[in-house]
């Protein structure tokens, strides 16, 4: 059975930094990709940042571009999502989730972690 989970999550105030991680489990494959999303209140749920098996990046949302980093420990299936210069824009439930059947970041993903909220806040 695959397991997402993400943590990490907290209040931080607007210029912080603040790291989420997802540790991923149940399957066996080496190439695969995972990703980071959010969804704020009220909002759709949108891509974060995304990652293969070879390090390929994919930037979703261009807002967080110079401000947020993606990387993972394939030996640990771990996966962390680095947030520098937080914004109160940033606030939101961010879910971590993989792609076990494509090593791609444009084919969707299988399965969901439950999510960690981030809130930024003075």
């Amino acid at each position: 059975q695959v397991q997402v989970v993400e943590s990490g999550g907290g209040l931080v105030q607007p210029g912080g930094s603040l790291r989420l991680s997802c540790a991923a489990s149940g399957f066996t494959s080496d190439y695969y990709a995972i990703g980071w999303f959010r969804q704020a209140p009220g909002t759709e749920r949108e891509g974060v940042l995304c990652i293969t098996s070879s390090d390929d990046i994919t930037y979703y949302a261009d807002s967080v571009k110079g401000r947020f980093s993606i990387s993972r420990d394939n030996a640990k299936n771990t996966v962390s999502l680095q947030m520098n210069s937080l914004k109160s824009e940033d606030t939101a439930v961010y879910y971590c989730a993989v792609n076990v059947k494509y090593d791609s970041c444009w084919y969707g993903m299988d399965y969901w972690g439950k999510g960690t909220l981030v809130t930024v806040s003075s």
